[in-house]
Parts: C-alpha cells; structure tokens; sequence
C-alpha cells in the first residue's frame, strides 16, 4: 500500500478554489506541487481534472474520479469509480498525492498519512473549501515561511504535517 499524501493550497480562511479555479496566482507554490508530485500518482476528481489547463498533468500517472467511467480510452489517464479503485491503481506506488477537489479531501483527510500545505496567507472569495483539519491528529514536521515578491502576490508556508502515531 502506497503512503497516502494530500497536497493542497489552502487559504487563511480555508479557500481552495473559486469559480473552478485558484483564487490566487502563486508561481512558488505550482513549483512546488510539480517538484514534489512529479514521478508519482495524482488522485483527483474529474471537475479537478477538467479544470487543468494542458489536460493530463505530465509525468505523473494521471487517475480520476468519476461515477461515470467513460467508454473508450483515456488519453494520459486512468479513471476509477472509488477511492479504494483508485489505490489499487496504485499499489506498486511508494507515494499517491490526493489534489483535490473538496469531496476528494474530504473522503480521503482520514486515509492520508501526510499533507502538503501551502497555506496562503489571505482570506480569499471562494465556493470550495479544504476540510477543517483536527490538529490534535497531525504534527508539524517541516515549515518554511515565505514573504510576497515581485513574482508572487501573497505571503505563504510550506507546511508538512505527518499523522500522529495512535
């Protein structure tokens, strides 16, 4: 079984997205989730999927969650009908990254052994929003802080948290 990973920029007020988009533009942070997802499986739900701009994200193994599989071949994709469908799309994995959206968070927040958050330090207008997240259930193991720039418009943290042992 693949260690199970959620990455997601997240907003103060817990905003992810608005209007099937980012309610920001951060240049750091789409670095970052291509530095780390790149070479592994990407889990996502298909209004995620049809919400990238270039289609299947490359060198990842690209699956997608849907209640209504398609009838021919994906081109650059898998599809899967469940969470649990998907894993198995990836048991020879040694890490799957969750990237949302909403629904996609929520039904597998309690399955991840690790998260990946960018927090964006604002509070944005959205219509989706990231799962509040139980921190007596999660610790902090690495932070980097970083102030707004020329190339990106908002202060923001890395953030890697790793499931408390029970």
């Amino acid at each position: 079984m693949p260690k199970i990973s959620i990455i997601a920029a997240v907003a103060d007020n817990y905003a992810i997205g608005n209007l099937n988009k980012l309610p920001w533009h951060l240049p750091a942070d789409l670095k970052y989730f291509k530095k780390l997802t790149t070479g592994h499986a990407v889990i996502m739900g298909k209004h995620t999927f049809e919400n990238l701009p270039n289609g299947p994200l490359p060198n990842r193994k690209n699956i997608v969650l849907t209640s209504v599989l398609s009838d021919g071949i994906c081109e650059g994709y898998f599809e899967a009908n469940s969470i649990e469908e998907a894993l198995e799309l990836c048991e020879k994995e040694d890490e799957v990254f969750i990237i949302g959206g909403v629904s996609i968070f929520k039904q597998t927040i309690d399955l991840a052994d690790k998260m990946y958050i960018t927090w964006i330090h604002g509070d944005f207008q959205a219509d989706a929003y990231f799962p509040k997240i139980n921190f007596e259930e999660w610790e902090e193991i690495s932070r980097e802080d970083h102030p707004a720039d020329e190339k990106n418009p908002y202060p923001y943290t890395f953030s890697v948290y790793q499931r408390k042992k029970k």
